[in-house]
């Protein structure tokens, strides 16, 4: 399975970005049966989960940092999540990469059971 990340950019605190997530290489499974995540990475910070949908249900858990001003969703038949970030800040600078899994319940995924990374896209927000 691969997975290209897209959308990040430069932007000013307060703006706002989609980031899309599109999966590809499929043999016997298919997207939907996938949870997504979305994590992020700032220059000299550990990788942190930022948002996931799962497969399961549906379900969606966001970080309490982006809580309110993030929603993830996902098209199964375009095999794509997106997740918009709103009134972004300069803290949200990072490297955002989507990861997928077959584990089902995203509260209960952990970082080292995602199995695909996308390559990361970069969001600058300036103050």
């Amino acid at each position: 399975v691969q997975l290209q990340a897209s959308g990040g950019g430069l932007v000013r605190a307060g703006g706002s970005l989609r980031l899309s997530c599109v999966a590809s290489g499929f043999t016997s499974l298919t997207f939907d049966d996938y949870s997504i995540a979305w994590f992020r990475q700032a220059p000299g910070k550990e990788r942190e989960e930022v948002s996931c949908i799962s497969q399961s249900d549906g379900s969606t858990v966001y970080a309490e940092s982006v809580k309110g001003r993030s929603t993830i969703s996902r098209d199964n038949a375009k095999n794509t999540v997106t997740m918009e970030l709103r009134r972004l800040k300069p803290e949200d600078t990072a490297v955002y990469f989507c990861a997928a899994t077959l584990l089902g319940f995203c509260s209960l995924i952990e970082i080292h059971e995602y199995d695909f990374w996308g390559q990361g896209t970069q969001v600058t927000v300036s103050s």
